[in-house]
Order: C-alpha cells, then sequence, then structure tokens
C-alpha cells in the first residue's frame, strides 16, 4: 500500500489527516463567504476526485498482472508487468442524504472507472439531524434505506463533507450492524474537514474504521491547545460551536450544495 503525506498528528494509525497544499487551496476557497454555485459543486466534485484516488491507493488490495501493449506487434518483449489495484475489490459507497449525494456519486464513478463495476454499488440513506428544543443536535434519523445487498468482505466508503459531531456515521453503521448481513473489510470515511469531537465519538464507538480527511478544525480550542500537535490534548480541543456547527468549517454542506438553506 501507498501511504500519502500527512500531517503531524497523535490521534492514531486509524486516522489520516492529509497534508496536500492543493486540497486546501480548492477547499479554502470552497468555504470563502464569496464562492457560490456552481462553483461550489465543481470544488466539490475535484476534492473527492482526489480523495478518492488517494484512498483507492493506500487501502485498497493489489493485484499483478501481466498486459501485452501495442507494441506487442513489433517484439515479444512489448509486456508490462506490474502491481494494480486488484479490480475484483467489492466495494459499496454509502450514499447519505442530503450532503453525501453528490460525493457519493462522484466516487462511485470513479471507482466503476478502476475497479470492475460488477463488485461496486452504490447504498442509499436518507437521513436529517435531530434537535432538541434549545436547538442543539441530540442525534440522527433514518427516514429510509435502499441497500443493495449484504456486506461480508465489502469495503464500506462513506462519502460525508463535514465529520462534525460522528453522529451521523454512527447511525449508519449501526444501521449496517442490526440490519445488513455480513462483516465489512473495511469501513472508510472521507471528509473534507473534520472535527476533534468527531475522531472522539468514532474512536470510541466504532474503533477499527478508517478515517481520511483534508482539513482538522479545532477553532474553539484554547490558544495554547491550538500550539499543539493536534491529538495531544484531545479532551481539550473543540471545533464545534453549541449548534454542532464547525469553526472554522465552511458552513452546512448540504445547504450550500443543494442551495436550500433550511
Amino acid at each position: 500500500m501507498s501511504r500519502p503525506p500527512e500531517i503531524e498528528h497523535r490521534y492514531g494509525e486509524r486516522v489520516h489527516l492529509l497534508d496536500d497544499p492543493l486540497a486546501l487551496s480548492l477547499l479554502a476557497k470552497l468555504c470563502a463567504r464569496e464562492t457560490k454555485q456552481p462553483d461550489i459543486n465543481r470544488l466539490v466534485a475535484a476534492l473527492y476526485r482526489q480523495m478518492v484516488c488517494t484512498v483507492i491507493a493506500a487501502e485498497m488490495p493489489r493485484r499483478r498482472v501481466t498486459v501485452p501493449t501495442r507494441m506487442i506487434e513489433h517484439t515479444p518483449r512489448a509486456v508490462w508487468q506490474g502491481l494494480i489495484v486488484d479490480p475484483r475489490i467489492k466495494v459499496a459507497v454509502v450514499c447519505v442524504a442530503r450532503a453525501g449525494i453528490f460525493p457519493a456519486q462522484v466516487c462511485f464513478d470513479l471507482l466503476n472507472e478502476i475497479l470492475d463495476p460488477e463488485g461496486v454499488r452504490q447504498d442509499h440513506m436518507l437521513m436529517n439531524r435531530t434537535t432538541d428544543p434549545e436547538g442543539h443536535i441530540s442525534g440522527a434519523a433514518i427516514q429510509g434505506a435502499k441497500i443493495g445487498g449484504p456486506v461480508e468482505g465489502v469495503t464500506l466508503l462513506i462519502p460525508d463533507p463535514m465529520g462534525a459531531t460522528g453522529t451521523t456515521i454512527h447511525t449508519v453503521l449501526e444501521h449496517y450492524r442490526r440490519h445488513v448481513a455480513g462483516t465489512p473489510a473495511r469501513v472508510v470515511t472521507l471528509n473534507l474537514i473534520i472535527t476533534p469531537e468527531y475522531i472522539r465519538r468514532l474512536r470510541e464507538l466504532w474503533p477499527e474504521t478508517i478515517i481520511y480527511s483534508y482539513r482538522l478544525d479545532r477553532g474553539l480550542s484554547p490558544d495554547e491547545v491550538l500550539e499543539t500537535i493536534p491529538g495531544s490534548e484531545p479532551e481539550r480541543e473543540r471545533g464545534l460551536n453549541e449548534h454542532g456547527y464547525i469553526v472554522p468549517g465552511g458552513g452546512g454542506f448540504g445547504e450550500i450544495m443543494n442551495n436550500a438553506f433550511v
């Protein structure tokens, strides 16, 4: 497997904070107040194409192949041998409405280019945040799900732009555990931005989950904590405001991606 460059942190080996200046440049533009549609979805697509390629290279098994090239007509030496991503891998992309709809489609389409499409599917889950009377996030509710089959030996990829509280991922994985047959080969979340709270929750409830993100936002942490290597003082790190939104963040991605601010 190949390991992409990552920033230094203390969250453990299953958390990957990618050190990618190009992606961070695109993400900064995506989160800026002046960025509107159609640029928003163009940037989201570019970021997720890049991230899913990174995850495929780092997490997917490989297979040695022998491929005659077009030059075989001229010489018997025109045969390439090497390692490729094993096209026989089974992958399910989990499409979580609504912020995950477009990222999931981007990932699904690219996986079909690289792998055998017979082993690639997209599952759908209609979810929404639930809040208490004071407007604080109290959980996530599944309104409906369309799961394409068992997950034994399947790689679950969950593209969700904002890893805020971890409630969405927890609810998704709990649904698979209770209602879908089989155990996944691996579970990988693909997030553009995550918080320390998100990492803590997934490490506590789903420690085998692999997290990939371009950015860790912990903007509400004390100044002295912000000077430390991420994860050095995890209980003092904070990236969520009282309403469960990420700071500095980029606003509600389900809203800005769909131009529906409700």
